[in-house]
């Protein structure tokens, strides 16, 4: 069995028992968080949300990129949502390879160099404050005034602020 068929008989459990169809689309708590697609990371758990309550946009080290950007502004502009919340994580993947040599055989083996950046940094708390500024920045945004920043300690599941 693979894992897809596993995961395939997970839903059918899941859906067995389901209860949540009628969830607006529109969070509950006006809140979107920005955050890593790091599997040790369960937002849900970490933020103590319940499904309905906030949208959670995921990427390989929770980057503001212009993907992230055009999701937030959908996320305040149609789904009237009033606060974001960053959240990074200590011993983050995006720290531990060199960009310019991942890039490199990356564009080799696609027979081409790379259209977009991966998105490397040397420091989760240092890129965590430029990326708070670049959104409190961002003047497409409706609601800049409510933006904050967290970095979740993997090995302690504690939370620390960042301004």
């Amino acid at each position: 069995m693979s894992v897809v068929d596993e995961l395939l008989a997970h839903n059918a459990s899941y859906q067995a028992s389901f209860d949540r169809g009628d969830l607006p689309s529109t969070p509950s708590l006006r809140l979107a968080v920005v955050t890593c697609m790091d599997a040790r990371m369960d937002v849900l758990r970490i933020l103590g949300l319940r499904p309905g309550e906030a949208q959670v946009i995921r990427n390989g080290g929770g980057l503001i990129t212009d993907d992230v950007m055009r999701s937030l502004v959908v996320s305040q502009w149609v789904s009237n949502t009033k606060e974001i919340l960053l959240l990074r994580h200590t011993d983050c993947g995006m720290t531990k390879f060199d960009e310019q040599e991942l890039s490199e055989r990356v564009g080799q083996h696609a027979g081409g160099p790379l259209r977009y950046s991966l998105g490397s940094f040397g420091n989760s708390e240092e890129d965590l404050r430029a990326s708070l500024h670049a959104l409190r920045e961002a003047r497409e945004l409706l609601h800049r005034d409510h933006i904050h920043g967290f970095l979740y300690d993997v090995s302690s599941g504690g939370l620390a602020a960042v301004n």
